[in-house]
């Protein structure tokens, strides 16, 4: 016994306790990973529906390809005096959209999926519109209304995935962080247009 304080404390038996492991032991993961070889990506210990999984990165794969159409279609009709800065804004966000879909698309892959890049009913799986813009100014509005629209809709995504899917959540919010900065890019061209420009 010892004196703590001005009392008597008795030592905690530390022997004897059993502690259940943090890890499986090595045996069993070895034995499991040869009997399921072929899933992949997706072990016994993934805690989420893949299927599932699968079609919710297919709506923002989706929403990627719809971006990526509509930042070149914008790169390639910017007309102007000031449209050339705005041109080469269009052009690099539709191709990290580009990066951020093959990233999506590869992940897809993983979880024993199939990316869906057809082009039928791509609109409609996508969580964000294709409106082609008249203006300079419609244009930057309708890629920064989709940029926050994605912002939200992969904010939704990563809180879905955080309980069972760590690896599909952090690419979720890696991708989310990016189109923060393009609708902060987005926002600086609209406010630093010409007012002739912005009607």
């Amino acid at each position: 016994m010892a004196r703590v304080a001005g009392r008597t404390t008795k030592p905690r038996k530390t022997a004897g306790r059993s502690k259940k492991p943090f890890l499986t032991d090595v045996k069993t993961l070895r034995t499991r990973a040869r009997k399921h070889i072929m899933e992949g990506a997706v072990t016994e210990g993934y805690g989420g529906d893949p299927k599932t999984a699968c079609k919710v990165l297919n709506e923002a794969l989706a929403t990627e390809i719809i971006c990526v159409l509509r930042y070149k279609r914008h790169y390639f009709m910017a007309k102007g005096i000031h449209s050339a800065p705005v041109a080469a804004e269009f052009l690099e966000h539709a191709n990290e959209e580009q990066a951020h879909a093959d990233r999506i698309a590869e992940r897809i892959v993983q979880l024993g999926g199939e990316p869906d890049f057809s082009p039928e009913g791509l609109a409609s799986r996508s969580h964000s519109e294709y409106v082609e813009g008249v203006s300079l100014v419609d244009m930057i509005q309708e890629d920064l209304v989709a940029e926050r629209i994605a912002i939200d809709s992969y904010r939704e995504i990563a809180r879905y995935f955080a309980g069972f899917d760590s690896t599909t959540r952090k690419m979720i919010e890696e991708i989310q962080a990016s189109e923060e900065e393009h609708a902060d890019d987005l926002a600086d061209l609209l406010e630093h247009l010409p007012p002739a420009e912005r009607g």
